[in-house]
């Protein structure tokens, strides 16, 4: 079976119908950053779920989707999408260096443009910090060059350092900075270098609640996506047949608090560690069969699963020795109507939706921790059921 075209669907069409030309501004060759516009990173196949979120919630205007990032002004108060890996204010931007090593000193030419007492002011809306003890630099950029990340990050780092009057950790001997040490990122991608300052003292996809883990949990801001697609309403019954550490189950109760979230799985330590994650939310944990849920037919108005397929999480149960009966009881649970959406590794797992009668609406795929899964959505369409629970 051939891959499906990726297809971000109305989420999509609805985040693009909203982005602002960005051409003019492209343009012009070496420019500051004056207002409050922010840079939003996230998962590669994420940009327009990212989007969406920005459009939905009215975080604020887009000016432009590009690879693994969604760049908007913003609207109101200061808030966090959680489809994003983190957020930052753009600071500078000039043409990309190109590839040649004797090009990164012009780099430094960003610390200089950057109006760091606003970018200070606008970030003090987020985290209330006081002055930075010092600064890191973390870059990244697309293509070959003759030069490393960490070569790229010392030259803005230090002239960073030198115009605050602070100090510069670099992350080239791959030690943790001090505290107090306020974080920047440097992306260049064959078109502009673009200089941002982090909005908050930590990455966004560093939840507070994920106090446990587990081999095999998802990335959260991932399962974020996840849950959004899954367009959750007050009162649906939301179950996780394997819920691992209660992530893709966490995200949903942030999203709709109204609805009944259950998660089951047969790993007494995996069923302890959401159980701990999910304290304070109303998220129910059980630990049981995937394959033999304790779950009615047709009970599920919505499935959420990243299910066990054979990576770090290896299948136990009755789906130890084929995930066949995975896709047969996710059947039996779903209700007429409802949907479920799951993370494929490959799109092979399709045939096994389709011959359960489960209707592939949005397929989209990401790129995370090396590998390119699908997140796909499914809908039932006719009672499938088998027994009770």
């Amino acid at each position: 079976m051939a891959p499906p075209r990726a297809d971000a669907g109305k989420n999509d069409h609805y985040a693009r119908s909203r982005v602002c030309s960005h051409h003019t501004a492209s343009r012009r060759s070496v420019r500051p950053v004056t207002a409050a516009r922010l840079v939003a990173r996230c998962v590669h196949g994420l940009e327009p779920t990212l989007a969406a979120e920005v459009v939905g919630r009215e975080l604020g205007v887009i000016t432009r989707i590009g690879h693994r990032e969604v760049r908007f002004r913003l609207c109101g108060p200061p808030a966090e999408p959680r489809t994003a890996d983190d957020v930052f204010l753009l600071a500078a931007e000039r043409p990309d260096i190109g590839a040649a090593r004797d090009a990164v000193d012009a780099l430094a030419e960003l610390a200089d443009l950057a109006d760091v007492d606003r970018l200070s002011r606008w970030r003090r809306r987020w985290a209330g910090a006081a002055a930075p003890a010092g600064v890191e630099v973390s870059a990244s950029f697309l293509g070959r060059r003759n030069f490393n990340r960490y070569d790229a990050e010392d030259v803005v780092g230090a002239a960073l350092a030198r115009r605050l009057g602070v100090g510069y950790h670099s992350r080239r001997a791959g030690t943790a900075p001090p505290p107090g040490y306020r974080g920047w990122r440097l992306t260049l991608d064959g078109e502009r270098a673009t200089l941002m300052l982090r909005v908050t003292d930590r990455p966004l996809h560093r939840r507070a609640y994920k106090r446990r883990t587990i081999p095999g949990t998802l990335h959260p801001p991932l399962a974020a996506a996840m849950a959004a697609i899954a367009d959750i309403r007050p009162g649906h019954h939301v179950i996780d047949p394997c819920c691992g550490a209660g992530t893709l189950l966490a995200e949903a109760a942030h999203l709709q608090p109204r609805a009944g979230l259950h998660g089951f799985d047969l790993d007494r330590t995996a069923v302890e560690a959401a159980r701990t994650n999910a304290a304070g939310l109303p998220v129910t944990i059980e630990r049981a069969d995937a394959g033999r849920l304790p779950v009615p037919d047709g009970a599920a108005d919505r499935v959420l699963c990243n299910p066990p397929w054979g990576g770090q999480a290896p299948a136990r149960g009755a789906l130890a020795a084929s995930l066949e009966p995975w896709w047969s009881e996710l059947r039996r649970v779903l209700a007429p109507g409802g949907a479920a959406v799951v993370l494929l590794p490959d799109a092979e797992g399709l045939a096994a939706a389709v011959r359960q009668r489960l209707s592939p609406e949005h397929v989209q795929r990401v790129r995370v921790a090396g590998a390119q899964p699908y997140v796909v959505q499914l809908h039932a369409t006719a009672p499938h059921g088998r027994r009770g629970g």
